[in-house]
């Protein structure tokens, strides 16, 4: 793996569903890259696009989406223009995904290690059931479980004992890029917290990239190393979280008013600022920059004109109030 080659790299893509009214785009030309060893974060209120991104990473689109623009590229390979089969041996083996729901991401007939077995011998076909069974012990102790869990079905587990394991089933095969689709969120924060100390144990030891989404920013300014920060189907700035505060000159209005939303608990008086308004209906968005009616920054040019995108070297924004910096490019 070349260090400074990415192992996701999203270019201009856009992802539509079909509707009663013709197509709709759930992603807007998005592009965005996770590096070996990063850990990114993808962070935006319900309905701006998270999911749907990451289904068509993995190319698991459903209800009537695809890939209408744009290309998606893991270790450097397109991921549609694989064939079937292809691509089956691609997914785990190289990109894995940890889904929402952890009840629904396991099969309830089938314990825990035949599940685990399964997704082994399927892209190993030379291993046996036997070393297969050994993996998902070294698998178990990996996310802190005891291996006589493993025989267990899902529904006789906690909450955390089964997404720990929906997480050993995504690592299982080390593969380089792993995505994250809220993998807490329906947890609580002491359990939440142990299995995030978990995954960033085992990614510095395994060394695979990790995007990992959530609508928790707090959450993931604290995990990530970058955050991209998705609108109304659009990525509209990407920083490094350690340079992200609430200056609005620096960073996109709708960045700085979800970190204006974050509960500061050493603050001496506790202060929420809340964004107005509601996400826009993705199949009537609002003309020029689609935060702009939800946006106390905004003018005519704002309300007219798309803002362009500026680059400078993993950051990127998108805004019209945007003070462009030295070194900076219009894409």
């Amino acid at each position: 793996m070349v260090e400074d080659q990415p192992v996701l790299d999203v270019r201009n893509a856009s992802i539509a569903y079909q509707t009663a009214r013709g197509p709709v785009l759930a992603a807007r030309d998005v592009s965005l890259t996770v590096y070996p060893h990063e850990i990114v974060g993808l962070i935006g209120e319900s309905g701006s696009g998270k999911s749907t991104l990451a289904y068509g990473i993995m190319r698991l689109l459903k209800n009537g989406a695809r890939l209408v623009q744009g290309e998606i590229r893991i270790l450097g390979r397109d991921v549609y223009a694989m064939q079937k089969e292809e691509l089956r041996a691609f997914r785990w083996l190289h990109m894995s995904m940890v889904f929402q729901s952890a009840m629904n991401a396991l099969n309830p007939v089938l314990t825990i290690e035949d599940q685990i077995i399964d997704t082994l011998q399927s892209h190993q076909p030379q291993m046996t059931r036997r070393e297969a069974s050994l993996r998902a012990r070294e698998l178990a102790e990996m996310v802190r479980i005891d291996a006589s869990r493993l025989s267990a079905y899902p529904h006789e587990l906690s909450g955390g004992m089964r997404q720990r394991f929906v997480i050993a089933i995504a690592i299982a095969l080390e593969p380089a890029l792993v995505i994250m689709d809220e993998p807490t969120t329906a947890l609580d924060v002491v359990v939440q917290r142990s299995i995030l100390d978990q995954i960033r144990e085992i990614q510095k030891v395994k060394g695979f990239s990790i995007l990992f989404i959530s609508h928790d920013f707090s959450l993931v300014a604290e995990f990530a190393s970058r955050i991209a920060v998705m609108y109304a189907g659009r990525i509209v700035e990407v920083s490094a979280s350690g340079l992200l505060d609430g200056d609005s000159l620096k960073h996109h209005p709708y960045t700085v008013g979800l970190w204006n939303a974050i509960p500061q608990l050493r603050a001496r008086q506790l202060t929420l600022s809340g964004i107005p308004g509601s996400p826009p209906d993705i199949q009537n968005l609002p003309s020029g920059c689609a935060f702009h009616p939800r946006c106390t920054l905004a003018d005519d040019t704002c309300r007219t004109s798309v803002p362009d995108r500026w680059s400078r070297g993993k950051s990127v924004i998108e805004c019209h109030r945007f003070e462009v910096e030295e070194g900076a490019t219009h894409e």
